[in-house]
């Protein structure tokens, strides 16, 4: 069968590639390396904690032997498992002193299925950052050129949120946000108080709170706060690749799907400066083929994209495909993480919430914005927050025994709030990923070696945030606050990016500023890779965004017939 394009990867940015371009009428191949996935029954959000086996915990032995990386994601247990890799299968290597948490999921739908799910823009203080301090590369973009996709892709996946007309967190098109409970109305009451510089709103996040007519006819429903979201939703309340854009694509009968298909490199043809095919290894034969179009998009995940590149050298491209300048496999980022505090509240005794909402507030950056002295860093950081009750899992720690500690454990005890901090990761050149010397995976592709450390401004970010963190929760009232302790290794986030970057300049970026390669018209990549830096903002809603921008533009050079 021939095809017009190719879209490698089903996660959040390759289902948004192939709505748009099969709504416009091309023929489009969706190659992905993992298994099928079938919404709604592939899932195991219906299975009460009694039918697990372990209740719902993955045995120690199990997870360290096999899944020592991905069971650091908070996401991961016994009924999410099989939305990660095993790390014991598909292995990768960093040095000893310098480790990276490289969270994957190889199956149709991606991370979409297991994403956090907070949707933020990123604003003209992250499009400028160059300009302002010099640190990177200059973003060929401006967000007067995202904003009416993010306005696009916001109604089509459904995101509940409040305007607040904050110039660092644009507005949106949101459904009705999922409200704030009593201790956060009352945090960001002080807050707003004592810090007139800082707001506070409710997290923005890709679930229905009210569907839209588009949404109900892909079969979606509004959110029943069961929190059971990384299971995978039969209510197709969240957006994911499953629940909303596949289903888009498919009905209008111009997507092919293949899976269990690893893509092993592209084919360059020199005299045409064109990708001429995309080669495939069968995951379960071995057996090798290859698929021709006139456009490819990379859509494989930051990594997955640079090890897809790096693996494709021709005569041309001696170091890889598109990296005449060097920059492929570089600029690695992440969040800081795990920065901020954690403190408990003596007061709403009397108060409860209703539901297991899937998000909590957010406190969007206001250092070296609305905040400037003494501050010895550049760039900064937001915080995502969350509060509740404890319950009865509390008598693991709670002092007490037999009938009189029961009885306390039948009423709820006491709030706790952590604010959770995002710090931005300046891109570094040697922060990079390149492809092992000699150690393969079992189909024959070499490995990723990744080096990834966080710097000075790193060290700075964290340590402002926790103390940031302490404050606002001591004057919020909150006893027993205290800082996170260490931050964790760069990945830990899962919010990696940056290693085929957008630019200005094709000797020193792999993309323009349609995420189209400088040197290599026919191949558009649009996952995390393209970043030219990070923000502070959780960024899929970014990605998604770039997606359909990058997805129309090709169509329409399709149209033409320029590639």
């Amino acid at each position: 069968m021939d095809f017009d394009a190719i879209v490698v990867g089903s996660g959040i940015t390759g289902g948004w590639v192939a709505k748009e371009l099969c709504e416009r009428g091309v023929k489009t191949l969706m190659i992905e390396r993992g298994r099928h996935v079938n919404h709604k029954t592939d899932y195991m959000d219906f299975v009460t904690p009694w039918e697990m086996p372990n209740r719902g915990m993955v045995p120690e032995a199990e997870a360290t032997e096999h899944y020592g990386i991905q069971s650091q994601c908070y996401a991961f247990n016994a009924a999410t498992k099989q939305w990660f890799v095993r790390d014991s299968e598909h292995p990768y290597e960093t040095p000893e002193d310098r480790p990276f948490l490289w969270t994957r999921g190889y199956h149709l739908g991606g991370r979409s299925l297991s994403w956090g799910r907070q949707t933020y823009r990123l604003s003209d203080y992250d499009f400028n950052s160059y300009k302002r301090d010099g640190h990177g590369a200059d973003w060929p973009i401006r967000y007067a050129d995202l904003s009416p996709w993010y306005d696009r892709v916001e109604r089509f996946a459904g995101i509940a949120g409040a305007n607040e007309g904050i110039d660092q967190l644009p507005d949106g098109q949101f459904l009705p946000p999922m409200e704030l409970n009593c201790i956060e109305v009352a945090f960001k009451k002080k807050i707003e108080q004592e810090f007139p510089t800082r707001r506070v709103t409710t997290g923005r996040c890709a679930h229905l709170t009210e569907p839209t007519r588009e949404h109900i006819a892909l079969g979606r429903g509004p959110c029943q706060l069961r929190s059971h979201c990384e299971r995978g939703c039969g209510y197709g309340a969240y957006f994911s690749s499953l629940s909303a854009t596949l289903p888009a694509a498919l009905k209008t009968g111009n997507l092919t799907i293949v899976t269990d298909a690893i893509v092993e490199k592209l084919d360059f043809d020199q005299a045409k400066k064109r990708v001429s095919g995309v080669r495939v290894i069968d995951a379960n034969t071995k057996q090798g083929r290859s698929y021709q179009a006139r456009v490819v998009f990379l859509c494989a995940s930051t990594l997955g994209t640079a090890q897809v590149l790096l693996n494709s050298p021709s005569e041309y491209f001696p170091d890889g495909l598109a990296n005449r300048s060097g920059a492929v496999g570089r600029h690695l980022m992440d969040h800081v993480s795990n920065i901020g505090a954690a403190g408990t509240h003596p007061g709403f005794l009397d108060r409860y919430y209703y539901g297991r909402r899937p998000t909590g507030f957010y406190l969007p950056r206001y250092i070296n914005i609305t905040e400037n002295e003494d501050v010895d860093f550049v760039r900064g950081f937001a915080f995502q927050g969350y509060s509740s009750r404890t319950t009865w899992d509390r008598a693991a720690t709670q002092p007490g025994i037999g009938a009189e500690l029961k009885k306390q454990l039948r009423s709820p005890g006491r709030w706790g709030m952590q604010l959770i901090g995002f710090g931005e990761m300046l891109p570094r050149a040697d922060n990079r990923v390149t492809l092992h010397p000699f150690r393969k995976d079992r189909w024959g592709i070499p490995l990723l070696h990744i080096d990834c450390t966080h710097g000075e401004n790193e060290r700075k970010i964290a340590e402002r945030a926790n103390r940031d963190a302490v404050q606002m929760l001591v004057a919020a009232g909150f006893e027993n606050v205290a800082p996170f302790s260490t931050v964790r290794s760069p990945g830990g986030a899962v919010h990696e990016m940056g290693t085929a970057r957008m630019g200005h300049d094709p000797a020193s970026s792999v993309l323009n500023g349609r995420n189209q390669a400088h040197d290599v018209p026919n191949l558009f990549i649009t996952d995390g890779s393209c970043m030219a830096s990070s923000g502070t903002a959780n960024p899929s809603l970014t990605y998604m965004a770039l997606s359909a921008r990058a997805a129309n533009y090709a169509a329409d050079l399709l149209g033409t017939g320029e590639i």
